[in-house]
């Protein structure tokens, strides 16, 4: 079995492997664009043991080794540092320093969720920021109905409400902002219910995620 250790950036990536079966090791550098890493990984016979720290942008190489059929270990890039003996860093060291890790079963391993759960999690984040920007075009129309010295509160949202401040006399100025933002609470609550659906979904399927959904 080959085991790879892999010291991650985004536009590259520094390797050292270990044959575990004929003892054979080597290092190399592979660069994203050129699709070097795409090539070598797709070379290899799987499965292949892959150990990374846990780093940003790197969701696309993750998914390609597990697409390829390979094992990937994400650790915990505090813990990796702490057990490196050498105070002076290079990518090569580094790369060797995680082969290390995984081959003497020291690799700082962190538990990672799967494909579907990466994408429900996206779907949670999406969510929440959709969740923000609804409260912030809401807060504005508030405000200019306070600084007419109407306050409706959580009224202003019902019919008669959005009647009123339709029908407030403001300046050219404030009235194209109303105009711009009158259908940012309706149109984010749409989108709100949209990103709902996947996770009611899962909820049917798995009845034991249901309390978190």
């Amino acid at each position: 079995m080959m085991i790879i250790g892999c010291d991650f950036h985004p536009s590259w990536q520094q390797i050292s492997w270990l044959d575990t079966e004929t003892g054979e090791c080597g290092e190399r550098k592979l660069a994203h664009a050129a699709g070097d890493a795409r090539l070598f990984y797709q070379q290899l016979a799987a499965p292949v043991l892959i150990g990374m720290e846990a780093t940003g942008n790197s969701q696309w190489f993750i998914e390609l080794v597990e697409d390829l059929g390979h094992e990937i270990w994400i650790g915990d890039a505090a813990q990796t540092r702490a057990s490196y003996v050498r105070r002076q860093k290079t990518d090569k060291r580094d790369a060797a320093h995680i082969l290390q890790l995984v081959v003497e079963g020291r690799f700082p391993r962190l538990w990672t969720p799967d494909r579907e759960q990466r994408d429900l999690r996206q779907l949670v984040l999406h969510r929440h920021k959709l969740v923000i920007l609804r409260s912030k075009g809401e807060n504005e129309l508030q405000h200019l109905s306070l600084n007419k010295g109407v306050q409706r509160k959580h009224q202003l949202w019902s019919q008669a409400g959005q009647k009123m401040l339709r029908e407030l006399p403001l300046k050219p100025l404030l009235s194209r902002k109303r105009s711009e933002k009158w259908g940012t609470p309706t149109f984010y609550s749409s989108q709100m219910w949209a990103t709902c659906r996947p996770r009611e979904t899962m909820a049917r399927e798995h009845p034991c995620a249901a309390a978190k959904v």
